[in-house]
């Protein structure tokens, strides 16, 4: 186990990727009442005809119409024949660092001049403006991870962000929240000529590199606990002989001018090295580690590896490893699943990923949908209505866009689920939420209304011609 050193740490405290929960969308002000409306509380069951009370950004009262009392001066909203439930939340999106595919300037998700890049943060490149936000924000979705792309090993830190505010400050509620490791045929450089041979091309290269870099880490922290060691013995050693010093008599003086030269120097620290820096936190097992594998062969060696190094993880895609579920589950980690529409390789079932988050519930494993997308991202909800066409409880799809990825990204204190003191993220809709055919009406963030609008509807009223 690494411990951290108090140097190392108030240099990590002080860097931009630390934790940061930053201030958000304004409040609405005033009371609001969603009077009417069948409530799906995630968290303490449905109730057939509610009222939720938002105030001050929060949830302030939910319940059935006639046991819960609404103040004088709300905003009373009638959402009866309606269905309200928590905002949705993506579990791996690129929001904000994508805009248009086919325009290489508008594609900031990956920094492919090394595969090692855990040092680089989302945060420095998310676009706040992106057209695609309010698209996504349209069908209910009202948080997300933002992840770098997953064609590098470490390819830097996730962020987690609310879809609404006025500046990119109040978008980013986590800026560091996880680190993604990426481990499939995807992130081996064996494509090309020479310029591409530096890069690991096998699995055990992919392997061999991260054991290194995590090796060098380790040793990073430990010059720094040498350091700071060193640094308190001088401390010491210094005030000691500013005592013995003073209490000298004048003629002790003269003779200890001599003996200054010999005086030890204060230590020098390590040169900071930010990669092998960000890479602590997730070895001293304080932050989450996003493992991602398709395959069985894959998906049991980056495990390996980080029993190795005692990471704290999750597992990301895992999509074609039916044949090893159990084993999955033998580990005790939630696992992100999706894109469920992929397609099965020649040798499985047809259904193969479809049934993949039904097998999974169906073993104790938690689970929760991304849609590892931005353009489709609006289309998580029918990710999980789609799982459950192929088994999956309806409850349990609902949970793993809701309070599932709150709980695995530890925001489910205030968010995830229609309970009293959670941030007021909630959405209006005219029936299922994982249904395609349902309409989302209103949805609000932190409390406030935002508009209904995006560039297609834009589009839409500016064109259409009834």
């Amino acid at each position: 186990m690494i411990h951290a050193n108090n140097s190392l740490s108030r240099l990590l405290n002080a860097a931009p990727a630390a934790v940061l929960l930053c201030a958000s969308v304004a409040a609405q002000q005033g009371p609001v009442a969603l009077r009417g409306g069948k409530l799906l509380t995630v968290t303490h069951g449905t109730v057939e005809s509610g009222v939720l009370i938002l105030e001050n950004g929060k949830i302030a009262a939910v319940g059935a119409a006639n046991a819960v009392k609404v103040p004088k001066d709300a905003r009373i909203i009638d959402v009866s024949g309606m269905t309200v439930y928590p905002g949705l939340i993506d579990s791996e999106t690129q929001l904000g660092l994508t805009e248009i595919q086919a325009e290489e300037m508008t594609n900031d998700s990956i920094e492919l001049s090394d595969e090692i890049m855990p040092h680089m943060h989302v945060y420095d490149a998310f676009h706040a403006e992106s057209e695609l936000i309010p698209v996504t924000r349209y069908n209910g979705i009202t948080n997300a991870i933002v992840a770098p792309g997953n064609r590098d090993t470490l390819p830097g830190q996730d962020s987690f962000v609310q879809l609404a505010g006025k500046v990119q400050e109040d978008f980013l509620l986590v800026r560091d929240i996880a680190m993604p490791l990426n481990f499939s045929g995807e992130q081996r450089r064996n494509q090309g000529g020479f310029e591409h041979r530096k890069f690991p091309s096998t699995r055990m290269g992919l392997a061999a590199q991260l054991r290194q870099v995590f090796l060098d880490a380790q040793d990073y922290a430990q010059k720094w606990t040498d350091f700071e060691k060193k640094k308190s013995d001088y401390e010491k050693g210094k005030s000691g002989a500013a005592v013995k010093d003073a209490s000298s008599k004048p003629d002790d003086k003269d003779k200890d001018k001599d003996k200054d030269k010999d005086k030890k120097q204060p230590p020098t620290p390590p040169k900071r090295d930010l990669k092998l820096e960000a890479l602590l936190p997730y070895l001293q097992g304080k932050k989450l580690v996003v493992l991602g594998a398709e395959e069985s062969n894959d998906l049991q060696a980056v495990v390996a590896l980080a029993h190795e190094f005692n990471l704290k993880f999750v597992l990301n895609h895992i999509s074609h490893s039916q044949p090893v579920l159990d084993y999955v589950a033998s580990l005790h980690v939630p696992v992100i699943v999706g894109p469920i529409y992929e397609e099965p390789k020649p040798d499985e079932r047809y259904d193969a990923v479809y049934s993949l988050p039904a097998q999974l519930n169906k073993r104790g494993v938690k689970i929760a949908f991304a849609s590892y997308d931005s353009h489709n991202a609006r289309n998580l909800p029918y990710q999980a209505g789609f799982a459950t066409a192929f088994g999956l409880p309806y409850d349990e799809a609902l949970k793993a866009i809701t309070i599932n990825p709150a709980e695995i990204w530890g925001v489910s204190d205030r968010l995830g689920s229609l309970d009293v003191g959670k941030t007021a993220n909630v959405v209006v809709a005219n029936g299922d939420p994982l249904d395609v055919k349902t309409d989302v009406k209103r949805v609000f963030i932190e409390g406030k209304e935002v508009p209904m609008k995006d560039r297609q509807t834009d589009l839409r009223d500016r064109y259409w011609n009834p």
